[in-house]
C-alpha cells in the first residue's frame, strides 16, 4: 500500500475546498490506489458528495479564516483578534499535527492553504506543497493591526518553501518557489437543457442567487420578486432576505424559486449543473465561484463584500475569464435587479475561454514526486 497524500484545507467558504477536491479526484484518476487523508474544517457533505473514491476525513480547524457577518459584511477586529491567537498557538498546533504525519506515515502534505500544514510538515520531515490564488500573511497585512500576524504567517510561508499559485492571484511574496496552474474549477456534467429538466426548473432567462452558506440579510423580496422576464433561484435552505429566514419559509411567488440541494444532490446533480444551466450567477466575488462560471460559460454578476483585499484583485482580474458587471450592495439590497440582468446577458464574453485543467496539472506534478 502506498504512503498517504494529507490533504490540509482552509474551512473559510467553500472555495478552498471545492477546487482542492478537484485536486482530489484528479489525484484518484491517475492513482487509485492512492491513500489520501483530508483535514479540514469544511463540512463533510461536500466531500462525501463529490469526491470520487476512498478518502479519510478528520476536522481540524486548519487557520483563522475571515470572520463573517453575512456573506457581504465581515468583523476585521475579531479577524484580527482569531489571526493573533492562531500564530500564539501555532507552535503547539504544528507540534501535534507533525506528530498526526508521523503516525500515518505520511509521503506528502498539500495545503490549500493553511501555514499550519507547512509547518507541521517541515516539523515532521514531510515534503510539502501550498495551493491557492492568496496567503493569508497578505490577506491579515491589509487590517488594522494585522502586521504582526502577517509577519509570523509569511515566514511560515517562507519556510514551507513552495506553492502551486493560482490565477485570480495575491500575496505569494513569502513564499520563494511557484509553479503557476491554469483555473481549477469545477466542470458540468449534464447539459443545462437536462440539468434544466431535471430540476423542473422554469424556461426562459434564469439567475442563480449564490451568496454561499452565511447568506443575506436585508434584501428586499418584495421588489426581487417582480424582476420581469427572470426566474431567479435562491438555495431553500441558505438564511436570505429580510429576516434572513431560509427561503423555504417564505411563499415561492414571481420571480422567486426555490432551489431544494439536498434534492438536488439526491438526484445526482451538483451545483455546477446548475451554475452551467443558468444565464447568470448573482454573487460576490471568490474564487470558487468565478471559476465556475469560467468552466461552465456563465456571466456573474457581483457586487462588493467588505474589506477584504482579495477582492480588488478579483474585480480587477476576472473580465478575462466571465463576462461580468458590478451592482453596488445597496442595489442588491432594494431588490432592483433587472436592469443590470438585462444589460449584462447583453454583453460580449471574453475573447478566449480560460484553461481550466489546473487539478490535472497538479496532480500530474504531485504524482511525479512521488514516484
Amino acid at each position: 500500500m502506498p504512503r498517504p497524500l494529507v490533504y490540509y484545507i482552509s474551512g473559510h467558504g467553500f472555495g478552498h475546498a471545492s477546487r482542492s477536491i478537484e485536486v482530489v479526484n484528479a489525484l484518484l484518476a491517475l492513482a487509485p490506489d492512492l491513500p489520501i487523508h483530508i483535514r479540514t474544517a469544511a463540512p463533510r457533505w461536500l466531500f462525501d458528495l463529490t469526491v470520487r473514491g476512498p478518502f479519510v476525513f478528520d476536522v481540524l480547524t486548519t487557520d483563522p479564516g475571515v470572520v463573517q457577518h453575512d456573506s457581504l459584511s465581515l468583523d476585521a477586529a475579531e479577524t484580527i483578534r482569531r489571526a493573533d491567537a492562531y500564530v500564539r498557538d501555532l507552535p503547539v498546533l504544528a507540534a501535534r499535527e507533525a506528530e498526526a504525519l508521523r503516525a500515518v506515515d505520511a509521503a506528502f502534505v498539500m495545503a490549500d492553504i493553511p501555514p499550519l500544514a507547512l509547518e507541521a510538515a517541515r516539523l515532521a520531515g514531510v515534503p510539502a506543497m501550498a495551493l491557492g490564488n492568496f496567503t493569508w500573511d497578505w490577506i491579515f497585512r491589509d487590517y488594522p493591526s494585522g502586521a504582526a500576524a502577517a509577519d509570523a504567517l509569511g515566514a511560515v510561508y517562507r519556510r514551507g518553501g513552495r506553492a502551486f499559485r493560482l490565477p485570480l492571484c495575491g500575496g505569494f511574496e513569502t513564499i520563494p518557489e511557484i509553479i503557476d496552474l491554469p483555473l481549477i474549477a469545477r466542470r458540468a456534467r449534464y447539459a443545462p437543457a437536462e440539468t434544466r429538466a431535471r430540476l423542473g426548473l422554469p424556461g426562459g432567462r434564469l439567475a442563480l442567487v449564490s451568496f454561499g452558506g452565511y447568506g443575506v440579510s436585508g434584501i428586499d423580496l418584495d421588489a426581487l420578486s417582480r424582476t420581469g422576464g427572470w426566474s431567479l433561484l435562491v438555495s431553500a435552505s441558505v438564511p436570505f432576505g429580510p429576516d434572513r429566514v431560509p427561503l423555504a419559509q417564505v411563499a415561492a411567488r414571481g420571480a422567486l424559486h426555490p432551489l431544494d440541494e439536498p434534492a438536488m444532490y439526491a438526484m445526482g446533480l451538483r451545483y455546477e449543473d446548475v451554475v452551467a444551466a443558468v444565464d447568470v450567477v448573482v454573487t460576490k466575488p471568490g474564487y470558487g465561484i468565478i471559476s465556475e462560471c469560467a468552466a461552465n460559460d456563465t456571466a456573474l454578476l457581483y457586487t462588493d463584500r467588505g474589506q477584504f483585499i482579495e477582492y480588488g484583485v478579483l474585480v480587477r482580474e476576472m473580465p478575462r475569464y466571465v463576462r461580468c458587471a458590478y451592482l453596488a450592495q445597496a442595489e442588491i439590497l432594494t431588490g432592483h435587479w433587472q436592469t443590470a440582468l438585462d444589460q449584462l446577458i447583453a454583453t460580449p464574453g471574453p475573447a478566449t475561454r480560460a484553461a481550466v485543467d489546473g487539478a490535472e496539472v497538479a496532480a500530474r506534478w504531485i504524482l511525479a514526486q512521488l514516484n
